[in-house]
């Protein structure tokens, strides 16, 4: 979800995949059960607090990734493993539960509609933003 701290309230809310660790990505293995690492090559989804980088161009999902910057111990690697915010298709708009939505290499994927949203909001942000991943 998209907090705004000065309104006290959501902004926007959806989906988001995790890490698929040792299975095949674009699975539900582990919803019920996800591992978190901030290891290279784990496939995993790193908790703690980011701060939301540059704007890029990506391959997947509306061809937008904000680089993430990892500010604490457990999520220290998150540019060294490439770990951004993008879109992907397999993310789906509505709640799938009790479905898992298909799980990535560690980035936290959000659907193409809700991309186009959350890039409408920081895209031109003067601020530094914050993404919080949480169990």
């Amino acid at each position: 979800m998209v907090w705004d701290f000065h309104k006290n309230t959501i902004i926007l809310s959806g989906l988001v995949s995790h890490g698929c660790v040792i299975n095949p990505w674009s699975g539900i293995w582990s919803k019920n059960k996800p591992a978190f690492s901030n290891a290279i090559n784990s496939h995993c989804s790193s908790l703690g607090k980011y701060q939301v980088s540059n704007r890029a161009a990506s391959t997947w999902g509306i061809r937008i990734k904000y680089y993430l910057e990892g500010l604490e111990h457990t999520n220290s690697n998150a540019y060294a493993r490439d770990v951004v915010l993008h879109s992907w298709e397999q993310v789906p708009d509505k709640e799938v539960y009790p479905d898992g939505t298909p799980e990535d290499w560690g980035c936290p994927a959000i659907s193409n509609s809700t991309m186009k949203a959350v890039d409408n909001l920081i895209r031109y942000q003067k601020k530094r933003l914050l993404l919080w991943i949480y169990n």
